[in-house]
């Protein structure tokens, strides 16, 4: 194992470029196409489906606190019903048949049999082999599922790994902060990198009653102003959080090694900016309005 010393940043920018081509199965056709073929056919219903199929039949109070940002009654609208549709293990053999599909249609064929591919496949897995269970549910859930032969899949399988290890832990900060889970979405969309509010509503349930007594709690801690941009407190408070999350989603990438995460780094910003290009993402996914 290497000790070598990374930059501080280095391990948030490698997740990054990870997460952004974990991200693309979620609003990928071929996702909706495979779960219907199961029988699910709502939205929320397939969202929920496939990112807790890992740990099993649960119920609604299981899945709204290991998503956290999620409203409970949007949650349990669709969980456990959606196990009575497809059982977890369907699930999970169908989101492994959209993601193959997904990456196949964004990246290309040549890019998917890639020794690049390859390659980014090794380091990602390699990262997560310094991932923690402990107090990591998500994570955990997805680090007993077995690792895909292809290496674009397994390069799937790593990110996930490796995104819902840092979720686990970012909740636990946002937690610590003193914020909800709607008031980390709030908070979050006010820096301009997080969803807009019209994909807050029409994905996580809140609706425009619900976003402005969030935005209401903020400005009374003195963390939004009147207009509803974060506060000089509130960008010091979002910067804490990112700064305490990178620290507990650290020890993968410093076992991975400064080399490592330059190169994992390099690779999955290609194969992002690919997905990106093809379309992988809605244009009005991001932004404070």
């Amino acid at each position: 194992m290497t000790t070598a010393v990374l930059e501080p940043r280095a391990g948030r920018r490698c997740h990054n470029v990870l997460n952004s081509l974990h991200a693309t199965h979620y609003f990928s056709p071929d996702l909706g196409r495979e779960l219907a073929a199961l029988g699910i056919t709502q939205p929320r219903a397939v969202n929920f489906a496939v990112r807790a199929a890992a740990m099993g039949p649960v119920g609604p109070g299981t899945v709204a606190a290991a998503f956290y940002h999620y409203k409970y009654e949007l949650v349990a609208r669709h969980v456990p019903a959606v196990w009575e549709t497809a059982a977890p293990e369907k699930i999970l053999a169908a989101r492994a048949r959209a993601a193959d599909a997904t990456l196949r249609r964004l990246l290309g064929e040549e890019a998917v049999a890639s020794p690049e591919m390859a390659e980014a496949a090794r380091l990602a897995l390699r990262a997560a082999e310094a991932c923690s269970r402990a107090a990591r549910p998500l994570y955990a859930a997805h680090a007993d599922l077995p690792v895909p032969d292809e290496p674009h899949l397994a390069y799937f399988h790593a990110a996930t790994l490796l995104r819902e290890h840092r979720g686990d832990g970012h909740l636990a900060v946002l937690m610590s902060a003193g914020l909800d889970g709607l008031e980390a979405v709030v908070t979050h969309t006010a820096t301009g990198k997080g969803m807009t509010p019209k994909w807050v509503f029409g994905t996580r349930g809140w609706s425009q009653e619900d976003w402005d007594a969030a935005t209401d709690r903020l400005r009374e801690r003195g963390l939004l102003d009147a207009d509803g941009e974060l506060t000089e407190r509130g960008v010091a408070l979002r910067t804490e959080i990112e700064t305490e999350t990178d620290r507990l989603h650290r020890a993968p990438y410093e076992h991975l090694g400064a080399p490592g995460v330059a190169r994992l780094t390099e690779l999955g910003t290609a194969f992002a900016g690919a997905a990106f290009a093809a379309g992988a993402f809605p244009a009005d996914l991001i932004g404070k309005r």
